[in-house]
């Protein structure tokens, strides 16, 4: 099902909405996913990639799915499996599982990037977008954001990553956050502004130093 997925997600250009990103984990300092895997969700989408870089969409939504190595947030994978994100995004529990999804006739990798995009390419206040964060490459156009949307009602948050670059946003990451307070948006707003989220450039390795967008 997963393989199928990817399949009509490749022909539809659904991995274009997705940046770059390094398989290595920094919070492990180690892959999350096999190089063999990495490989063969690249082919079955017909991406080339060298390893460890690949596209983020396959890795961080797909190879997700498939990782079995425990971070000091858990498994990659529980962020689709449990239900908490999705509700973030005012969807149902199952949303983004891949049996849901196929049941619809969609992909996880659509709902995630139907979920996701608009929070980084029109952020508002209006959709639940509390804090918004703009770090450029500098010297560049390029310019990394990280959206928090706080559905109003819920407790926690969702965190969306991507990156403006060649004149679009692409998505590099969502995941949850257990305490949106005030304090920890401030923590999380004055930390040094630098490439995060395992996100790669083709010209800049991950964790490049960035300038904050005032």
């Amino acid at each position: 099902m997963m393989f199928e997925q990817i399949a009509r997600d490749a022909e539809t250009g659904r991995f274009d909405d997705w940046a770059l990103s390094t398989v290595i984990d920094e919070n492990v300092q180690s892959p999350v996913i096999s190089k063999a895997e990495f490989l063969r969700l690249h082919a079955a989408a017909g991406i080339t990639a060298t390893w460890p870089i690949g596209n983020a969409g396959l890795m961080h939504v797909y190879g997700y799915l498939l990782s079995r190595v425990v971070t000091p947030f858990g498994l990659k994978g529980d962020r689709w499996r449990n239900g908490e994100l999705a509700g973030q995004f005012g969807l149902t529990p199952a949303a983004f599982l891949l049996d849901a999804a196929d049941a619809a006739g969609e992909t996880v990798l659509q709902r995630v990037t139907d979920a996701a995009l608009p929070h980084l390419a029109h952020p508002a206040g209006a959709r639940g977008d509390v804090l918004v964060i703009d770090d450029e490459v500098p010297g560049e156009a390029t310019f990394f954001r990280t959206t928090v949307v706080s559905a109003p009602g819920r407790s926690g948050a969702a965190l969306v990553y991507g990156v403006h670059d060649g004149g679009r946003m692409r998505v590099v990451t969502v995941f949850p956050l257990a305490n949106p307070s005030p304090v920890s948006l401030d923590a999380l707003a004055a930390e040094p502004p630098r490439m995060r989220y395992n996100a790669a450039l083709a010209a800049f390795p991950p964790r490049t130093p960035l300038r904050r967008r005032p």
